[in-house]
């Protein structure tokens, strides 16, 4: 009776358990300790899914978490590294010392129903489309299950659960980086949502952000626009610089630039313009080689337009450190777990959200795929997890929360992680995670392992964090 209603209670979380594989009696109880928390775990991501809270005003997603964490016996240390959404919860003691990565901000203009089409809850209102209601969530879940077992004593360490703002926008890590708080951790974890469930294993794009401000002179546009120097001449020559540029560049480079203002009114030459520009590589080296031409094209403009500019930084971040040692763990407890299993009701609903965004409807990833190779030039997202994987060895997951071939940073994220769909792929996750961890608690040479990996692909680099010195840009 007792495996009949642990299978049921699989099959209502999506994982079903892969036969004939030996597993440890603590990944038995990790699992369960998860499932255990499933109702929570549901309620949780839904009430940040409902805050939908973007860059360093996450105040009440944060403050979600950290209350779980600590009403399941965490010591929880708030607003750490001069952020006052960041968060660190921790407990046991010696080692080793085992992080899990948490990250809960939504992203602007993307609020949406839980429904396969267009339909936002409120208009020009934050949705999560990129599913970081599910990803905190589960890391935590998984921190949770593997404090159990440590409170029990059949686990010796400590884990460390991050809560990690701002992922969308400023990059919350490098402060937390900064501010010194992964430097006892011997192995971090993280996963990200996606359309498949894998180990994660590629590099992903380093990049760098920031904000190019031109000052002219205001002139009637008019009456005497011979007493005017136009800004936004500046800028249209800087943007047109750019794109000229892009025929110059690699393939696997990436520019992107937000006008932010170009001017107020039209019968007015415009004193300022200012836009947001963006560089990214799959190597932080030829990454700078660009920024660092892009920079020198705003003093040309400025120059043609006999106007005054200004480059500021606001952060840049690492491609990751991949470590394929890590992610081996990682597929063999995809293996163990097996694939997500869909209802026919959600399969339906994958089909609507393909239907809607001109995707072939094929429904939703439901294989566990052999670990695959790294290619260095696969392209794709970037994170600042990149940074933290260049200080503490990391090791990765993705897990499907919305249908095949789904665009990212979209409204149909937004509705997949706000319904079973989503929920099934955090469940997912938080399962693998602790599975994972067990694996490092449980034994030493894993954990050397890892980090021998590390050591060797790191070599003899010296992590430099690209942040503007002084406090993080809380209320910008």
């Amino acid at each position: 009776m007792i495996r009949s209603i642990r299978f049921i209670l699989l099959l209502c979380s999506g994982t079903v358990l892969a036969q004939g594989q030996k597993i440890s009696p603590n990944k038995k109880l990790v699992v369960q300790a998860v499932e255990n928390q499933q109702d929570k775990m549901i309620s949780t991501s839904n009430q940040i899914w409902a805050f939908a809270e973007t860059a360093f005003n996450e105040n009440q997603s944060a403050k979600l978490l950290a209350d779980y964490a600590e009403a399941n016996g965490f010591k929880v240390e708030r607003g750490v590294a001069e952020i006052p959404t960041a968060f660190v919860a921790t407990y046991g003691t010696g080692s080793p010392v085992i992080g899990i990565l948490g990250e809960f901000d939504a992203l602007p203009g993307l609020s949406q129903k839980a429904v396969p089409t267009k339909d936002p809850l409120e208009d020009g209102k934050p949705g999560h489309g990129c599913g970081h209601n599910l990803f905190g969530t589960a890391s935590l879940g998984a921190a949770v299950a593997i404090k159990q077992l440590i409170e029990q004593g059949k686990l010796k360490g400590t884990i460390k659960f991050f809560g990690t703002p701002a992922e969308e926008k400023f990059f919350g890590k490098l402060w937390m980086i900064r501010a010194g708080l992964f430097k006892d951790v011997d192995v971090c974890l993280d996963w990200h949502p996606g359309a498949e469930t894998k180990a994660a294993v590629q590099t992903g794009l380093s990049l760098v952000d920031f904000i190019v401000e031109f000052y002219g002179q205001a002139a009637h546009a008019s009456a005497d626009p011979w007493n005017g120097r136009s800004a936004s001449d500046a800028l249209e020559l800087y943007t047109s610089g750019i794109n000229y540029y892009r025929e110059h560049i690699r393939p696997s480079t990436r520019i992107h630039y937000h006008i932010q203002d170009g001017g107020q009114v039209v019968n007015v030459v415009p004193d300022y313009a200012r836009l947001w520009v963006r560089v990214r590589d799959p190597k932080r080296e030829t990454m700078n080689e660009v920024y660092q031409r892009v920079m020198k094209m705003a003093e040309g403009a400025a120059i043609m337009a006999n106007v005054e500019y200004k480059v500021s930084l606001v952060s840049g971040i690492y491609e990751i450190l991949v470590n394929r040692t890590g992610a081996e763990l990682i597929q063999k407890n995809l293996e163990y777990l097996g694939p997500i299993t869909y209802t026919d009701t959600e399969v339906a609903f994958a089909k609507k959200i393909q239907e809607a965004t001109g995707k072939p409807q094929v429904g939703l990833h439901s294989k566990v795929e052999p670990l695959e190779a790294t290619d260095p030039n696969a392209g794709g997202g970037s994170t600042d997890v990149g940074d933290v994987s260049w200080v503490v060895p990391t090791i990765r997951l993705s897990a499907a929360t919305a249908p095949i071939g789904t665009p990212w940073h979209s409204w149909a994220v937004v509705a997949c992680g706000g319904m079973s769909i989503g929920h099934k792929g955090m469940m997912h996750a938080s399962k693998t995670l602790a599975l994972t961890m067990v694996d490092l608690f449980e034994d030493p040479k894993k954990v050397e392992a890892v980090k021998a990996e590390f050591k060797q692909r790191k070599g003899d680099h010296v992590y430099s964090g690209l942040i503007p010195p002084g406090p993080p840009p809380i209320g910008k």
